[in-house]
């Protein structure tokens, strides 16, 4: 007789099989092809309870478990003042997930609300230097984030759009602030739509944006990133293969076709280089 599988057991055998093309081999993908992961590394996964960051959580537990090499995990939750109701459903969907959590609280979104002018901009790095303190705390050497493949090109366009420059997020970052810290980003070649059928195939609800801000404002619905994410799709309509095309496209920049850049803070122009271009090899300023 066929044994039945635990609710844990069906989660992570649709990540294998199911959505084995469309999660688990483009995150093992990043992994490897970005170095994300070493040898003896302990990594703090941070969870915000939204879909992209428990689906992380789910995969690196897996991979952990799966692993050539040891590494730890940590589940790092920080709580920047949910109400109730978000609090209770983080912890039910961990607990439903198999993953065990480490939270701790602050006081972000009490800062953030003072802040009339750029609460989320206070708020993104409050997070983020909380998140490394506590890692720190834990004896960790690296901080994993949630950000997908949708993030990462929406991010681009968005600095075209509305910086006026060419940049996005980038797989791993050394910390500036935090010695011997790196933020690592597992699914940067995931797409967002796979991990949204992934959990409406496995009947999970997750938080949306738990903000006050939102709350009170409804803030996300007039966001240039919600902008830049409807032009996207629209745009997808007629060519499929967009959201992929801008991603490839980003690992294939030609410098010498463009009229400026900015290489360690210095802004150059192509007529520095003029007339021999760019070459491999030649330094661009440091």
């Amino acid at each position: 007789m066929k044994r039945e599988l635990s609710f844990i057991q069906k989660t992570e055998q649709s990540l294998h099989k199911k959505y084995r093309k469309e999660i688990w081999a483009p995150f093992l993908t990043a992994v490897n092809t970005y170095k994300l992961i070493e040898e003896g590394d302990r990594i703090a996964v941070c969870i915000s309870g939204g879909k992209d960051s428990m689906c992380l959580a789910k995969l690196m537990q897996m991979l952990q478990r799966q692993s050539d090499f040891p590494f730890e995990t940590v589940f790092l939750v920080m709580d920047p003042g949910y109400n109730t109701a978000n609090r209770k459903k983080i912890e039910e969907n961990a607990e439903k997930l198999g993953i065990p959590v480490h939270i701790f609280e602050t006081n972000i979104f009490a800062a953030a609300d003072s802040e009339a002018r750029s609460p989320c901009y206070l708020c993104a790095r409050m997070r983020r230097g909380h998140l490394y303190n506590e890692a720190k705390k834990l004896n960790c050497n690296k901080i994993a984030l949630g950000h997908h493949l949708n993030d990462v090109i929406e991010t681009a366009v968005m600095s075209m759009f509305y910086s006026s420059k060419l940049e996005t997020i980038i797989p791993k970052a050394a910390s500036e602030n935090f010695e011997g810290m790196e933020l690592i980003r597992p699914l940067y070649r995931v797409k967002e739509k796979d991990i949204e059928r992934w959990a409406a195939y496995n009947g999970l609800e997750f938080i949306r944006c738990a903000c006050r801000m939102t709350e009170i404002s409804d803030m996300e619905s007039r966001s240039k990133r919600k902008e830049v994410k409807e032009l996207i799709a629209e745009l997808k309509k007629n060519n499929p293969d967009i959201e992929d095309n801008i991603f490839r496209a980003m690992h294939a920049v030609y410098l010498k076709t463009f009229p400026g850049l900015v290489c360690a803070d210095a802004k150059y122009s192509f007529l520095d280089f003029y007339p021999e271009g760019i070459r491999p090899g030649k330094k661009t300023g440091s």
